[in-house]
């Protein structure tokens, strides 16, 4: 897994993998890692996660406002 820059210093995700259909992230403090896929969570959020992690701003505040509950 690679490192979650975390550019604003607040955010609750330590890591995260990305794959051609899923994005995997780790939080802060959590043993269990969490997969969101086009499956379930829907291509253009995951896209959008995928976007946010590699700029290391934003992924933890999107997946609560918008995701939340759809991983696999």
């Amino acid at each position: 897994m690679e490192r979650y820059r975390n550019s604003g210093g607040y955010s609750g995700v330590s890591s995260f993998e990305i794959g051609t259909d899923y994005i995997t992230v780790k939080f802060s403090g959590s043993f269990r890692s969490y997969r969101y896929s086009y499956r379930k969570a829907g291509q253009n959020h995951v896209e959008t996660m995928k976007r946010l992690a590699r700029s290391g701003s934003g992924l933890n505040s999107y997946i609560n406002r918008y995701i939340r509950d759809l991983n696999d």
